[in-house]
């Protein structure tokens, strides 16, 4: 006897909604459609996720902290960090379940301050004071780095910039001393 097989079809996946995150923005969904991504050098891009609730959501800063008692605006870790945190509780994370990766604080021009690694530091020092596991990072180096985070899921892939096609020198095109006429 034959037995007839009928396969369902699977239905076609929507497709990921890139979000960029520029310096400066903190942004949190739990839509498992949304992709944060962003391209950092010298700053750092925290994502957080809770894995129970699933949302979670990602920072872009630019410097770690203020010096001299200026006051703390949307550039600074210090003020970005503690606006994630709290987005991911409004939408309904668990402070405790909260996980984090780090990505980014490269020093990225020799002889100049290292920015970069004073970032890594300051982010890293944060999350252990607010208690907040760190599960993945890749801070430091010289190079610039691009990451897609996931945040309902938590997962986040980063892959270094390749600098060197920057540092190519163009060549000039080759100029041609014909006759030119003018109208």
């Amino acid at each position: 006897m034959l037995q007839q097989i009928i396969e369902t079809p699977t239905p076609p996946q929507p497709r990921p909604v890139r979000l960029t995150v520029m310096q400066g923005q903190a942004r949190v969904s739990g839509d498992p459609r949304v992709e944060f991504t962003t391209v950092l050098g010298s700053c750092i891009a925290c994502c957080l996720f809770d894995p129970t609730s699933h949302v979670g959501g990602m920072n872009h800063f630019l410097l770690a902290e203020p010096k001299g008692g200026r006051g703390v605006d949307e550039h600074y870790g210090a003020y970005l960090m503690e606006v994630l945190i709290n987005e991911m509780l409004a939408y309904g994370a668990s402070r405790t379940a909260i996980r984090a990766h780090l990505y980014g604080g490269a020093n990225m021009h020799s002889g100049m301050t290292r920015i970069g690694m004073a970032n890594a530091t300051f982010a890293v020092n944060f999350l252990e004071r607010e208690r907040v596991p760190l599960v993945r990072s890749s801070l430091g180096g010289v190079h610039a780095r691009r990451v897609d985070f996931r945040p309902t899921r938590g997962q986040a892939r980063f892959r270094l910039v390749d600098d060197s096609i920057a540092q190519q020198p163009t060549e000039r095109p080759a100029t041609t001393r014909g006759e030119v006429e003018f109208f």
